[in-house]
């Protein structure tokens, strides 16, 4: 199997972006913590399971997990059931209930797992009926596999992990080569949906919102009125401020920081970001975001030189749930978008996020070794 391989093609280069983001992360992480060891060492044990597991996927071709997308796709919704069913097994974040507890493997969370095990499936399926991707019946049943872990996450709840799922999926969609007409007429209903949230929102009149998510809305709509609401988003926009160009220095334990004032909550994980702004200053934040471009420019790069049209699904949606995920917490921690509650890709604390992603790296470094030969 190893002697199929063109190991000219191994993408170094993924891999040195993955671990660069991964180190600083742990950096972070030990400065917003005060350098509690329990959290760095768990931290790193990911990072070095995650990394074998990594090298050991980007050996094992790639059509072969795709034969297990059906079991893959059940075994996922298995997991999110038994969340939902079985959640005091596991710990509870924020009211919410997304961690189930298993022998040997311990304190883990499913969805983080998940969104690798649909891009996965989708891919599969995808180029399974690829012919038939403008057909009203293979949407719904899209429509139909897709809404049921959507649905499931929901229920957790965790809107901002769905909103992430069913932004890939579509990534891939198009990529798939869905019609113009499909993406049009999708528009013209989704987009003015948006005002009538806000309107429903304000109206306490959205049943599958929790009222902490419809207070994020609200607070991100109309900022003056819930100026209470948006506290931990001010202080992380602070912070980040107060780093200015150098930052006031990694590890600093000044009465000044934000950090160390205790200003705010969930520094080590969601607003992780904020310890970079205020430590390591612009130039820290845009060696972040630099990297975070490498990494997804590079899996963009593999998804063109693919093989086939699943190799070039599964980049895509590698690209699309690291670019968006990473867009969308920088977007929290700036003020940009409302508060959600997702992890920055590599850095934040979690070791479920953490070997999630290295897995999902390891897949995408075997579609690198079997390119396309040039015509």
């Amino acid at each position: 199997m190893l002697a199929e391989y063109n190991f000219k093609n191994y993408s170094f280069r993924l891999l040195f972006c993955t671990l660069a983001l991964n180190l600083i992360g742990v950096a972070a992480i030990n400065s917003a913590v005060g350098g509690a060891t329990s959290y760095v060492t768990r931290q790193l044990i990911g990072l070095f399971g995650g990394l074998l597991m990594a090298v050991c996927l980007s050996l094992i071709n790639y059509r072969y997990l795709l034969k297990f997308s059906v079991v893959i796709y059940i075994g996922c919704i298995v997991l999110l059931a038994a969340v939902s069913a079985a959640g005091q097994l596991g710990g509870f974040g924020g009211g919410s209930k997304r961690w189930i507890t298993l022998p040997v493997i311990g304190r883990f969370q499913p969805s983080e797992f998940v969104k690798i095990g649909l891009i996965l499936f989708f891919s599969w399926f995808l180029q399974k009926n690829q012919e038939k991707i403008d057909r009203p019946v293979t949407l719904i049943m899209l429509a139909g596999l897709a809404a049921v872990p959507v649905f499931l996450i929901l229920d957790q709840p965790d809107l901002s992990t769905s909103i992430v799922i069913m932004f890939f999926i579509l990534c891939l969609i198009f990529i798939a080569g869905i019609s113009y007409r499909w993406i049009l007429g999708a528009m013209a209903v989704v987009l003015p949906c948006f005002p009538l949230v806000v309107f429903l929102a304000e109206r306490d009149m959205l049943p599958f919102l929790k009222d902490y998510q419809v207070n994020r809305i609200l607070a991100f709509v109309n900022p003056g009125k819930y100026a209470e609401l948006n506290l931990q988003q001010d202080n992380s926009k602070m912070a980040i401020g107060s780093g200015r160009l150098y930052g006031k220095g990694l590890f600093n334990d000044t009465a000044f920081s934000v950090k160390n004032g205790n200003f705010l909550s969930e520094e080590h994980t969601d607003f992780v970001f904020s310890v970079i702004g205020e430590e390591l200053g612009f130039v820290g934040c845009m060696i972040v975001l630099v990297l975070f471009l490498l990494f997804v420019f590079e899996c963009l790069h593999i998804a063109n030189r693919a093989a086939d049209l699943s190799g070039k699904l599964l980049c895509t949606g590698m690209a699309a749930l690291v670019g968006f995920q990473t867009f969308t917490n920088i977007a929290v921690v700036t003020g940009i978008f409302p508060n959600t509650g997702l992890t920055l890709p590599f850095i934040s604390y979690g070791v479920s996020s953490l070997v999630s992603f290295y897995i999902g790296t390891g897949i995408i470094l075997n579609v690198g070794l079997q390119q396309r030969k040039p015509e």
